[in-house]
């Protein structure tokens, strides 16, 4: 830990972002002392040789004429008092950073948008653009990275050729951590069956990848820029077969697994339920077995289907539960917000909150847990401008869980499938509120009353549908892994949503009503009700 002094000098009174790089110091254990604004040199020089500090920070944001007078006689004053030992930062403004540079002074200049440099500056590390290889492996990206989350973006357009070079400019701009590849479906399901591809609908979804080939480019195309992580959709098929061919080809970062879903039951996969619940457990094995990272596609496909709050907090937790069994050391649990549509601010929290602290009772010393948050696509507006404000307001929401991980959701997506430029362009949104939120410039929603109290009454209505799922088990094992009985409560109703209605998988029976922004279960006439009652009525 460091002694660092700053002050915005000569007659400069703007100390904006001197405090807050004094403010990410103090964050950090660095003793700090701010001199405050319009600061002469020669008091800065009495007080360096007061406090005789390891760092002394600079700030001038005016002309850069007269920054260049005032930082020549600096350097003279600093060489004639032997103070030029002492380790000097500059920050300004891009023009006047360009004038310190010129002084044979400073170690460091930063800007007013360089939060993440300042703290890897502040962290001891090494920073150039991109002087520091960031680490290959998830766990320990996500702790180099720390106190910020790793950013994500999917990517993937309907030709190879185009997502290899968008991949490259992605990279490059190092503005994001990981890279999901977005394959189309014939290479989530028929990978390994070319005799199944269908030409005619190459592309649709992603992009096209036919080859281990293809994987191997796309791989060589991320090793640029700050060498982001890559992952790729999971598939609906072959499933240990296709995690082994990402983990040789691109190192891929986790494996997503679905409990109940890409099957016959959503249509995205040809197994049946039971016999996909199965694969998925045998995948989260493997997964342990190979020390690969496990992200658990759950509460969300339930909230995408409009089920009611506590449905998809208590899948979530038969989803990690599950994971926990199956031998996973690393869970990434990841939070959808925006969802179901109609979802208020305020209720969407209280879900979150309450299916992480139920996720979070499965912790241990073997059992590590990530929190991945993302914006729901069915909060995004057409309008583009619109839908920039949307991921902004979103991701500022996301920030109460303390993510690990954000995912960005490009704002263009409910126009059209995002170019190279919109994925830098909405991460670069999204890390603009994620530095407001370490500056602690954000509000905290977690302490409102209503959010608290909705929170509490999403964690008792779950715990009641996992332990009616455990009540009725009849058979010697474990009733939330065992396949046939959790493909039973599906086809019952124990676990369900409208949007199965006519499903010859599921019940589709339950009825939603968004109501005061929270997602309830309600009767024929609309009116809410208990958990305990619907699933007496199952009996």
């Amino acid at each position: 830990m460091k002694k660092i002094i700053a002050a915005a000098l000569g007659e400069d009174v703007h100390i904006a972002g001197i405090a807050n790089f004094l403010n990410l110091a103090d964050k950090l254990g660095h003793k700090t002392t701010f001199l405050g604004p319009a600061v002469s040199i020669d008091t800065l020089i009495e007080k360096i040789k007061e406090e005789n500090p390891d760092i002394v920070g600079v700030s001038y944001r005016l002309t850069p004429k007269n920054a260049k007078n005032l930082l020549d006689k600096l350097q003279s004053r600093v060489e004639k008092e032997g103070l030029d030992t002492k380790e000097f930062v500059f920050a300004g403004t891009p023009p006047v950073i360009e004038v310190a540079k010129d002084i044979n002074l400073f170690s460091q200049y930063f800007d007013s948008g360089e939060t993440e440099r300042a703290i890897s500056f502040l962290k001891g590390e090494n920073i150039g653009k991109h002087a520091k290889k960031l680490p290959s492996t998830l766990i320990e990206r996500i702790k180099a990275k720390k106190p910020f989350p790793l950013i994500r973006h999917h990517f993937g357009l309907p030709s190879l050729e185009d997502t290899i070079k968008g991949i490259k400019k992605i990279s490059e701009s190092g503005e994001l951590d990981v890279i999901s590849i977005a394959q189309d479906q014939i290479s989530q399901q028929y990978f390994f069956h070319p005799e199944m591809h269908d030409p005619s609908k190459a592309g649709a979804g992603g992009v096209p990848i036919r080859s281990k080939g293809d994987l191997q480019k796309i791989y060589e195309a991320s090793q640029r820029g700050n060498f982001p992580l890559l992952r790729a959709y999971a598939g609906t098929k072959d499933l240990i077969k296709l995690a082994g061919l990402y983990k040789d080809t691109i190192n891929n970062a986790w494996a997503a697994i679905p409990l109940f879903w890409f099957n016959k039951l959503d249509g995205r996969g040809d197994m049946e339920l039971k016999e996909s619940i199965e694969e998925h457990q045998k995948l989260m094995k493997w997964c342990s077995e190979e020390d690969v990272p496990v992200e658990i596609l759950e509460a969300h496909h339930w909230s995408l289907r409009n089920a009611p709050d506590n449905i998809a907090a208590a899948a979530a937790y038969i989803g990690a539960y599950n994971a926990k069994k199956f031998g996973a050391k690393n869970l990434l649990n990841q939070y959808m917000f925006n969802t179901p549509a109609g979802t208020s601010m305020k209720m969407d929290l209280s879900k979150m909150l309450a299916t992480q602290e139920m996720i979070s009772e499965l912790k241990d010393n073997y059992f590590k847990i990530y929190t991945q948050t993302r914006a729901g696509l069915l909060g995004y507006p057409v309008d583009q401008y619109e839908a920039r404000g949307q991921l902004a307001s979103s991701v500022m929401l996301q920030m109460a869980l303390d993510p690990d991980i954000i995912h960005v959701v490009s704002f263009s997506e409910a126009d059209h499938a995002a170019t190279p430029k919109d994925v830098i362009e909405s991460c670069k949104i999204a890390k603009q509120v994620v530095k407001r939120s370490f500056l602690g410039q954000l509000p905290d929603m977690t302490y409102d009353p209503k959010i608290q109290k909705r929170k509490c009454e999403i964690i008792s209505e779950a715990k009641k549908v996992v332990d009616y799922i455990k009540s009725t088990y009849r058979g010697a094992g474990d009733p939330l892994i065992d396949s046939e009985h959790l493909s039973d409560m599906v086809k019952k109703g124990v676990l369900d949503t409208p949007q199965l209605v006519g499903s010859p998988h599921a019940a589709g029976r339950i009825k939603t009503l968004i109501i005061d922004g929270a997602c309830y279960t309600v009767d024929n006439n609309g009116k809410k009700i208990s958990e305990a009652e619907r699933l007496k009525n199952l009996d």
